[in-house]
């Protein structure tokens, strides 16, 4: 902990070289916290935390610049920010504006993001812990040639023609479906393909074709995401330089970046902040991450978040990515029939 003049020092600090993106000065620090002390006073504040590993100067005679330590102590006071009142009434109105269709909450959530925070706005489809099973159909297009309707949990349907061995009428494809229906029926991509490999003749060669959907399901859900906001990032003065700009391109064009937002212990509706050298990734280890799932626990989840170098709007970038993610927690409980407790306009931080 660090004493109370040391860290007014300390997020002036901060909060000063968040705006300008410039080296702060102790006269500059005096001026914003209006302390009843001298510069000299400051200095020595100063000294003390370059010293514990808050901030550091480029030269002695130069200014003040945070480090990830400091960034972290400044987001340690940002408990329980909320958006005003006016502007979630804004939010709310857009999104009852648009279809409830759960790629457009997506294309929206992250747009909005990314313009408030004037950063780049990633947000992933949500998607159940295992891809479920919910119903099949097989309908006859030909004697030898019938389509594969299958169902997931979270509104989602997957279509494949499949070839007979033997000419078939709709009566036995029927038949055939709903067994394979009571059979799968809320089992997840693995326990249906363990039901397969027990099952015989036509049923198994359908539940082949039934688990091998599911699987691609389960891996393209884990990828799909929305990114907005790169022209907001690349104005930043961080990308000036040619190595942090092809970083970060690199990391957009390979679609690195959905991979960065699955942490583990990712807490539902709390807000996660990592910073810096936090990130287990040495790619991402000059950016921050401000991150929250959003979804029904234990049922369907995605995570949205924003992405920026450690001179972020924290205290922004908090309050909308909470926000955000509560609004389209209760949406999709709502679209899919589902409860949600516990949830208010706070954004509680991890």
């Amino acid at each position: 902990m660090l004493r109370s003049r040391t860290a007014h020092v300390l997020n002036s600090i901060v909060s000063q070289y968040i705006k300008t993106a410039l080296p702060v000065s102790s006269t500059a620090v005096l001026s914003e916290i209006g302390l009843n002390v001298s510069s000299a006073t400051i200095r020595n504040e100063m000294a003390l935390l370059e010293e514990e590993g808050y901030i550091s100067r480029p030269h002695h005679a130069a200014g003040s610049v945070p480090l990830d330590k400091g960034y972290r102590y400044h987001v340690g006071t940002l408990a329980k920010i909320r958006v005003p009142v006016v502007e979630q009434m804004l939010i709310n109105h857009l999104f009852h504006q648009v279809e409830d269709e759960i790629e457009e909450w997506m294309e929206l959530a992250g747009s909005f993001l990314a313009q408030q925070v004037r950063s780049l706005s990633m947000v992933t489809r949500p998607a159940a812990p295992a891809t479920k099973f919910k119903h099949l159909e097989l309908i006859s297009l030909q004697p030898m040639l019938a389509l594969i309707v299958l169902v997931l949990e979270g509104a989602r349907v997957k279509q494949q023609l499949f070839n007979l061995d033997q000419a078939m009428t709709q009566e036995e494809l029927s038949e055939i479906a709903a067994n394979l229906s009571r059979l799968f029926k809320g089992k997840n991509n693995n326990q249906v393909d363990r039901k397969v490999k027990k099952l015989a003749s036509i049923s198994q060669k359908v539940g082949l074709v039934v688990s091998r959907l599911m699987q691609a399901e389960a891996r393209q859900s884990r990828n799909e995401s929305y990114i907005d906001g790169l022209p907001y990032l690349l104005s930043q003065p961080e990308f000036n330089r040619g190595e942090k700009l092809s970083a970060i391109l690199d990391l957009v064009e390979q679609k690195k970046l959905p991979g960065l937002m699955r942490l583990p212990g990712l807490s539902d509706y709390r807000v996660n902040v990592v910073i810096g050298q936090e990130n287990q990734s040495e790619d991402v280890q000059d950016f921050s991450l401000v991150l929250a799932n959003y979804g029904v626990p234990e049922e369907f989840s995605g995570t949205i978040g924003v992405f920026g170098p450690t001179r972020m709007r924290y205290e922004r970038a908090i309050a909308l990515v909470g926000y955000l993610s509560l609004v389209m927690s209760k949406m999709m409980a709502e679209l899919y029939g589902s409860e949600l407790t516990g949830l208010s306009g706070n954004a509680d931080i991890n």
